[in-house]
């Protein structure tokens, strides 16, 4: 055999070598990671994303611990620095200063424009999600937006709000910051997807991947009504807001006594401490709403089969207490989002046989939902439940059959108002 033979058999199983250069996700899975780019096989397989569509060309110039960088943007055109010898002249752009254009995302860094959406966040849309004076106030300003600097899905969901807040403020330029959210909102749920599907939930990430959670929800509700999607039922397939739903009730599930702790203590305290006002604005409304309720009730007793019976008169019961709550919230004067607890609330504690029949369209089970639409006419005045309470009521009387429409007139005069 000639040196050269042996020289090639030499090379061919140096090229064999054990490589450490797997993605971090077939680390942690422990499997064989293919190397392949931008996205290695197994994450593509999983939906997931993958370490090598974040890594970029620049990365060996920057510190490594260094997680966001500015990034430059094609929208405004400024000298170069000197190019280095032997290298042709580059035609290079500065970090975007212009706001009003989206900037066109990168995995890998930050631009100006998200600095503007950040900074709207942390001076007016958190004030969306809380009362002045109070402990969430200080959550949702300062510790959910520090929280996103280490946790990239909870940076780009609030930056999707953001974007969406003003896209609400600014309805002429609405198109460019839906584009904006969208982006954000995709990456958002992304990182959240990535280590529920790898079942890396523990006690040191879950109020992240909680607050991420509720985060989605509040962006889904922001996004605004959409035409067959009605959060509980859909026209066609499952509900999107369903999937978000039992999301959250998934992580509640395994981690809630470590959730609603330290810096989300506040949120279980402040429901505990309310206490109810007695004004008499609003309590005839409120009477007719509890009215109406018990005339669902009899409906079920007449319409329901002895089997289904319990659970629909649960979600009757348990929608008459929201009701209560919501009444004593709206006049101590508390802000409207407040009623979030109460609304989702309700959705949340319906067991999967009830959710079940809301999917299949069962009639009785609709008229129970266009009534529990009625607490979301008090929650207009949040800039991203605007729409949702007369496109649920409207939803739910075309699927109605004929005989069964009169039980939501009143649902649909309430949220006509």
């Amino acid at each position: 055999m000639s040196d050269t033979d042996n020289l090639q058999k030499i090379r061919s199983r140096r090229s064999h070598r054990k490589s450490r250069l797997g993605c971090g996700n077939c680390k942690k899975r422990r499997v064989k990671c293919d190397e392949k780019k931008p996205t290695c096989s197994n994450c593509l397989q999983h939906s997931i994303d993958c370490d090598f569509t974040t890594r970029s060309a620049s990365e060996s110039l920057t510190p490594p611990a260094r997680r966001y960088q500015f990034r430059q943007s094609k929208y405004q055109q400024v000298a170069s620095p000197s190019p280095q010898a032997n290298e042709p002249p580059a035609q290079t752009t500065s970090t975007a200063i212009q706001c009003d254009i989206p900037p066109i995302p990168d995995k890998g860094g930050i631009s100006l424009g998200d600095l503007h959406l950040f900074h709207h966040f942390t001076t007016t849309t958190y004030r969306s999600f809380s009362e002045e004076s109070t402990a969430t106030r200080r959550l949702w300003q300062s510790l959910i937006p520090a929280w996103g600097i280490s946790f990239p899905s909870i940076l780009h969901l609030i930056l999707a709000l953001a974007a969406l807040h003003l896209a609400a403020i600014h309805p002429d330029r609405r198109e460019e910051y839906i584009a904006q959210a969208d982006q954000h909102f995709t990456f958002g749920v992304r990182s959240v997807t990535s280590v529920l599907a790898l079942d890396t939930l523990d006690s040191e990430n879950c109020q992240l991947i909680y607050m991420s959670a509720v985060l989605i929800c509040f962006a889904y509700f922001a996004r605004g009504p959409r035409e067959g999607e009605f959060l509980v039922f859909s026209a066609g397939g499952k509900s999107e807001w369903l999937v978000l739903l039992h999301g959250v009730r998934a992580i509640l599930a395994q981690k809630q006594d470590e959730i609603f702790t330290g810096d989300l203590e506040p949120l279980v305290k402040e429901q505990q401490e309310k206490n109810s006002l007695s004004t008499a604005r609003l309590e005839d409304e409120f009477s007719q709403h509890a009215a109406r309720l018990h005339e669902v009730r009899f409906l079920v007793t007449t319409e329901i089969t002895r089997a289904d019976c319990d659970f629909y008169l649960a979600a009757v019961d348990d929608l008459l207490c929201c009701f209560e709550d919501a009444c004593k919230s709206v006049k101590a004067g508390e802000d409207a989002t407040e009623l979030m607890q109460f609304a989702m609330g309700w959705t949340y504690r319906r067991p999967a046989v009830m959710i079940d029949r809301l999917e299949g369209r069962e009639p009785v089970a609709l008229v129970i939902l266009a009534h529990w639409a009625i607490l979301l006419r008090y929650m207009r005045g949040v800039w991203f439940m605007e729409g949702w309470d007369a496109h649920i009521v409207s939803g739910i009387r075309e699927c109605l059959p004929e005989g069964f429409r009169r039980w939501v007139e009143w649902p649909g005069v309430v949220v006509s108002n």
